[in-house]
């Protein structure tokens, strides 16, 4: 198992940051963040067992970046979640952790079509991990009014180290985007959602998703500041997801510098 998730972890990265030399390329970009996620208290509380808090605040590091080629698109993003914890950590939610997240659109012919791939991994310092694989498609969708929206649909496969790794349903999401001004300052809002439907029994077996669907997303704006600086505020939410079978939400602070 350890293999099999250190191979996605790899093939995350080269899915997301590495593209055929031979295609021709037509647009990318890339972004470094430094980012707070502050959980709402009722969350702290759903997630604490024994005095044992295994979700806390924490700072997280970002790279990012995507490119646009003649036969498609490729997105990714590594995140460096508690960077600074140090040894000694009364809690689990204080472990030092790794995300990594890769998608793949590659065109069909026909038009806004696209064959889509997702992978994303988490691990951290205690032992935990879960690899999430998503195939299926994907439809673009892009508007002059600078409206964009790319929802997608698949199968999905989860490994994790309580012992599942297996087929687990399927999943459905998008991620959407506006650009707007107000006055000479530039905003944009954004939202990336992804629903887990019809999953195994045995992959809720832990206690922790009692359900077999799940939702888990995120919701932003964005105030782009000249010097290529971005700030943004962005309301986390999940519900039998990530650990949990209940509700939990918190904002994320975030400061960028794209390139």
């Amino acid at each position: 198992m350890k293999k099999f998730q250190t191979l996605a972890v790899a093939g995350a990265a080269a899915l997301a940051l590495s593209a055929p030399a031979s295609a021709e390329y037509l647009y990318g970009f890339g972004s470094v963040s430094v980012n707070y996620l502050d959980w709402t208290d009722k969350t702290i509380d759903r997630n604490t067992i024994d005095g044992n808090k295994t979700k806390t605040d924490f700072l997280f590091l970002e790279a990012e970046g995507g490119a646009g080629f003649t036969w498609g698109d490729v997105y990714g993003f590594i995140d460096l979640e508690n960077p600074f914890a140090g040894s000694d950590k009364s809690n689990s939610g204080d472990a030092t952790r790794v995300a990594i997240k890769g998608t793949m659109g590659i065109n069909t012919g026909i038009e806004n079509v696209q064959f889509y791939a997702q992978n994303y991994s988490i691990m951290d310092s205690s032992g935990f991990y879960e690899n999430n694989q998503v195939y299926g498609v994907r439809y673009n969708i892009f508007t002059e009014s600078g409206f964009w929206m790319k929802p997608f649909i698949g199968v999905h496969y989860a490994a994790n180290n309580f012992g599942f790794a297996d087929w687990n349903g399927g999943m459905a999401g998008y991620v959407l985007g506006y650009d707007f001004k107000i006055g000479s300052q530039k905003f944009s809002v954004s939202q990336w959602h992804e629903t887990e439907f019809a999953r195994d029994d045995a992959y809720g077996e832990n206690g922790v998703h009692e359900s077999n669907t799940g939702h888990n997303g995120a919701v932003a704006l964005w105030w782009h500041l000249p010097n290529n600086v971005t700030t943004g505020l962005q309301y986390r939410y999940a519900d039998a997801k990530l650990g949990n079978a209940a509700y939990q939400d918190g904002l994320i602070y975030t400061v960028k510098y794209n390139f």
